[in-house]
C-alpha cells in the first residue's frame, strides 16, 4: 500500500509541526476558537465568554474571569448536567459519550465528557503522528502499511439514559474512520474489539495471531507484553518476530516505558521503534514527533488550550490537592526543568480543567514535555518530594545494574515509630539478591533528588522492599476489575487503594519477600 510508504515532500513534513517561536500564537488562536464556539452554552454566558473575547488580551482575561477546576468541582457544578442529557452545558450540543476513568487510584469511576469534536481532534493528531514519521531515518515505514494492532479497551460500551460509556481507547475504536477499516489493517477487528472479557479478548487475539501480518502495536505496556508471552508460548516461538516478521513500531502512552523494557525486548526478535504519546481519557494531549527526542511535543493548534501551575508548595497542599487561586502561566510563560500541573480547556467542555498530570518543559523551543507524575502520586511524607519521574528512572538504572527485569512497582509511604518510611512493593520474576536490590533502589534515589538524600538522614529513617512476582500485580488489578485497556498499576499507594492492597496480599497466595535498608 504506498500511500503508508509515507515518502512525503519534507516541506509539507515541516508544515506538519507550526514554527515553536509561535506557540503562544497558535494557543491564543485555539483559545478564541474554543471561546467562540462555547459562548452561548450555559458555562459561556455565566462567564463571560463574550466579553473575554472581546478583551485586548485574551488569555489574561480568560484567566481573570474563569476559575481553575479538578473533577469533583467541575462535575459537582456543570457536568453531572450532561449525564441527565441536558444540552448545551459546557460544549454546544448533547454529550453522546463519557470515557469512564478511575485514573490509577481513584475508587469510583469519573464519567469525562468525550464529543464528536474532541474524536476529531484525537484522530487529526493521531495522524499528524503517523506522518512525522517520515522524518525518521532507517526505520521500515512500510511496516505502517501492515496490520495495527491496538490492544485497548472494548468498543461495546455501557448504555445510559442519553449516552454511552466506556474506556476511551474503545469510545476512539468504535468512531474509527471509515477508511481505515477498509483498509483491513486494523485488528483485532470490529467483533474482537466488542468483547468485554479480558481474558476471552486475549484468547481471540492469540488464536487470529498467525493470521495478521503486524507491523504496528499500540497499548500498555503490560497488556501487550502478557499479550505477546502468550502468543510466544502457544506457538512455540523464540520471539514475537517469529510470527509478525513485519513488527517494526509500538506506540505507548499512559505509563512510562522505562520499567518495562528489558522485560518487553527479551520478546522481540530485533529492534522496534518506541513511540510515546500523551492520550489522556480528556484529549490528545502531546506525542513524540522526532527520532530520538526524549520528550513529547505539545498539540499547540488541535483544539487544547494548555495552562500551567508550577507544582510547589504555594500552588499545591501536601496531599496534592490545588489551591483556590493558583499562579497560573501560558506555556510561553514558563521554563524549562520545572514541574508544573497542567490544566486544560477543551472541545468537549473542560474549562481550565486540571488532569492530574505533572509535566517537566524540557525544550522550550520545540514546546516538548515530558510527564513526571501526578499531583497526588507524590511522596512527599517530610519534604523528601520523590517524584515518581525519580522513581522510574531509579527503578530503570538499578534493573540495567543487575540485569533483572522489574515490569511493576509500587511504593507507600507509612509511619514508622516517631517517623516515617517508604515501603516499596516490586515486581521480578528473576532471582535477585533482594539485599543488592533494596540498597541500589535507595542508593540510585539518593542520586536523584537531593531533598531525599537529606531526609533519608533525618525524619525518613527507613525503606522497606517487597518482593512479589510480576502475577501478583496482574491479580491485583484484576480483583479490582482493572484489566487490559487502559488500566495501570499506580506508583504510589495511598488511603483506599493502600488499604485494599495490603488486605489483598494478606489473602493472596502469593509468596513475598520483606526486607528493609
Amino acid at each position: 500500500m504506498a500511500i503508508f510508504d509515507l515518502k512525503i515532500p519534507k516541506s509539507i513534513a515541516r508544515a506538519l509541526n507550526l514554527p515553536v517561536s509561535n506557540a503562544r500564537h497558535q494557543q491564543l488562536k485555539v483559545l478564541k476558537k474554543l471561546l467562540r464556539k462555547a459562548r452561548f452554552t450555559q458555562f459561556g454566558q455565566q462567564y463571560k465568554f463574550d466579553e473575554i473575547l472581546m478583551s485586548r488580551h485574551t488569555g489574561k482575561k480568560f484567566q481573570q474571569l474563569v476559575p481553575t477546576y479538578n473533577y469533583s468541582k467541575i462535575y459537582k457544578e456543570w457536568w453531572h448536567k450532561t449525564l441527565d442529557g441536558t444540552s448545551d452545558v459546557c460544549w454546544p450540543g448533547v454529550i453522546k459519550y463519557f470515557a469512564l476513568s478511575s485514573g490509577t487510584s481513584e475508587a469510583s469511576s469519573k464519567y469525562i465528557p468525550i464529543t464528536k469534536d474532541l474524536i476529531r481532534s484525537n484522530t487529526l493528531t493521531s495522524f499528524k503522528q503517523l506522518l512525522s514519521l517520515a522524518k525518521y531515518e532507517d526505520v521500515p515505514k512500510s511496516a505502517i502499511g501492515k496490520g495495527w494492532l491496538l490492544l485497548g479497551g472494548s468498543t461495546q460500551l455501557q448504555k445510559g439514559a442519553t449516552y454511552y460509556a466506556g474506556d476511551l481507547s474503545g469510545i476512539q475504536q468504535k468512531n474509527i474512520p471509515f477508511w481505515i477499516l477498509g483498509l483491513g489493517i486494523y485488528k483485532p477487528g470490529i467483533k474482537i474489539a466488542k468483547e468485554k472479557d479480558w481474558a476471552t479478548k486475549l484468547e481471540e487475539v492469540v488464536s487470529n495471531a498467525p493470521n495478521w501480518d503486524i507491523g504496528f502495536i499500540v497499548g500498555v505496556p503490560a497488556w501487550l507484553q502478557l499479550c505477546m508471552e502468550k502468543i510466544i508460548e502457544r506457538y512455540n516461538l523464540n520471539s514475537i518476530h517469529d510470527i509478525w516478521p513485519n513488527l517494526a513500531f509500538y506506540v505507548h502512552g499512559g505509563v512510562a516505558m522505562e520499567p518495562y523494557k528489558k522485560g518487553f525486548e527479551k520478546l522481540l526478535g530485533k529492534p522496534i521503534t518506541y513511540i510515546e504519546t500523551y492520550l489522556a481519557s480528556e484529549g490528545f494531549l502531546a506525542y513524540q514527533n522526532r527520532q530520538g527526542a526524549v520528550g513529547m511535543h505539545l498539540a499547540l493548534s488541535n483544539n487544547i488550550f494548555f495552562e500551567f501551575v508550577p507544582f510547589d508548595e504555594h500552588n499545591f497542599d501536601s496531599e496534592g490537592n490545588m489551591v483556590e487561586n493558583p499562579e497560573v502561566y501560558m506555556i510561553h510563560e514558563i521554563e524549562e526543568n520545572k514541574d508544573y500541573s497542567i490544566l486544560i480547556s477543551t472541545n468537549a467542555g473542560a474549562w481550565r480543567y486540571a488532569i492530574g498530570d505533572t509535566v517537566k518543559l524540557i525544550d522550550k523551543e520545540r514546546s516538548e514535555i515530558i510527564i513526571t507524575g501526578r499531583t497526588n502520586h507524590y511522596l512527599s511524607l517530610v519534604g523528601e518530594h520523590l517524584s515518581v519521574d525519580n522513581m522510574n528512572k531509579a527503578i530503570e538504572m538499578v534493573s540495567e545494574e543487575l540485569n533483572i527485569s522489574i515490569p511493576e512497582f509500587t511504593v507507600a509511604g507509612v509511619p514508622h515509630g516517631l517517623f516515617f518510611a517508604h515501603h516499596w512493593y516490586v515486581a521480578t520474576d528473576d532471582a535477585v539478591d533482594k539485599e543488592m536490590l533494596r540498597l541500589r533502589i535507595d542508593a540510585k534515589l539518593k542520586e536523584l533528588n537531593d531533598d531525599y538524600e537529606v531526609e533519608r538522614k533525618h525524619a525518613l529513617k527507613e525503606v522497606f522492599v517487597t518482593v512479589l512476582s510480576e502475577n501478583t500485580f496482574m491479580e491485583f488489578m484484576r480483583s479490582k476489575g482493572k484489566v487490559g485497556g487502559q488500566h495501570k498499576f499506580p506508583r504510589v499507594l495511598k488511603a483506599v487503594m493502600l488499604d485494599d492492597w495490603q488486605k489483598f496480599l494478606k489473602t493472596t497466595k502469593a509468596t513475598s519477600e520483606f526486607v528493609k535498608v
